[in-house]
């Protein structure tokens, strides 16, 4: 298959790396620093994969005019000047593994509705300041149809990506996976920017876990007036928080804590590398978009948005350089 992948961050890289070492045609854009290591050097992936892979860097996406399979792994709020970038560019369809829900919406603007695939990305990686990506989750990417379903492209995408070593599963319901995720994602992307820990250790303190669970109980409230079913699964089962007691979500976040512990020690959210970097957060396109759809339901959620002004305070120094 042909794929342009925006973005060549840690995700970005990961999935560039697997898809050209199995075959497939893989152009991945790039920009700065990161363009120019890239284009002197393979992709460098290590950890859960030994990958060293040269691969077809573009540095001027206004070029593109073809891709059978567009990958968005941009940060969020680069999202929109990512797409404008590539105005001539027609693909047969178009996936995001960005955090939140809102880049369906800015995806289906740029190339069109019934191109855009649900996206719901449960891997991780970390790209080091040497230039290295660290590969250090592989659970699922789960791909499906916006309207429900799975379909033949679903299913090549799938096919793709898991035969090339990135693990991944076509979804029927990938709108309630997306909302899945996104409900217990907040409470992890707050917390580590909070607590400034890895995931392991914040998810395993009792006080911590507690915000953690009255984070997603509150986040539950917008896809269930949306009529949006949640599901259990990776990383956060949060229809077992959402039916609980809030000390109930507080055990099951504490036991997801103990389980990183065992298998991820060192995983740390991707919001906390960005602090620790100095670098912008994707605050506004994910926790931002929630509130505002809360509001919009005329749904509270003070927990969420107390922890979305600590951490707006965390952003604004970070922009301005006081890090």
């Amino acid at each position: 298959m042909h794929f342009v992948i925006l973005g060549a961050g840690a995700l970005g890289s990961i999935l560039a790396a697997h898809l050209a070492r199995d075959g497939h045609d893989v152009q991945l854009v790039a920009r700065g620093t990161r363009a120019r290591w890239l284009t002197a050097n393979s992709l460098c992936i290590r950890g859960l994969s030994e990958i060293d892979q040269p691969v077809e860097v573009i540095t001027d996406p206004h070029l593109l005019q073809r891709a059978e399979t567009l990958i968005v792994a941009v940060k969020t709020y680069d999202t929109e000047s990512a797409l404008a970038s590539v105005p001539k560019l027609k693909v047969d369809q178009a996936l995001s593994v960005q955090n939140g829900v809102v880049k369906n919406e800015q995806l289906a603007r740029a190339v069109g509705a019934g191109h855009v695939l649900g996206c719901m990305a449960d891997f991780s990686g970390e790209l080091l300041d040497n230039g290295i990506v660290s590969f250090t989750r592989n659970i699922n990417v789960h791909v499906g149809e916006l309207g429900g379903g799975v379909s033949e492209r679903v299913t090549r995408v799938v096919g793709a990506l898991a035969n090339a070593g990135v693990n991944s599963r076509a979804a029927d319901n990938i709108q309630s996976i997306e909302w899945s995720k996104f409900s217990g994602w907040i409470s992890l992307m707050l917390l580590s920017v909070l607590t400034r820990s890895a995931t392991a250790r914040f998810l395993s303190d009792d006080d911590s876990a507690h915000i953690a669970a009255r984070i997603t109980r509150e986040m539950c409230g917008i896809p269930a007036k949306l009529d949006i079913p949640l599901v259990d699964m990776s990383p956060v089962p949060v229809h077992q928080v959402q039916l609980g007691t809030e000390a109930d979500g507080a055990a099951v976040f504490k036991e997801r804590g103990a389980h990183m512990q065992q298998h991820a020690p060192n995983h740390r959210m991707s919001s906390l590398q960005d602090v620790e970097r100095g670098r912008r957060l994707e605050l506004e396109e994910t926790v931002g978009y929630a509130l505002a759809k809360a509001r919009e339901l005329g749904h509270a959620m003070p927990t969420v948005e107390t922890c979305y002004r600590l951490v707006r305070a965390v952003n604004a120094a970070l922009l301005a350089g006081a890090h």
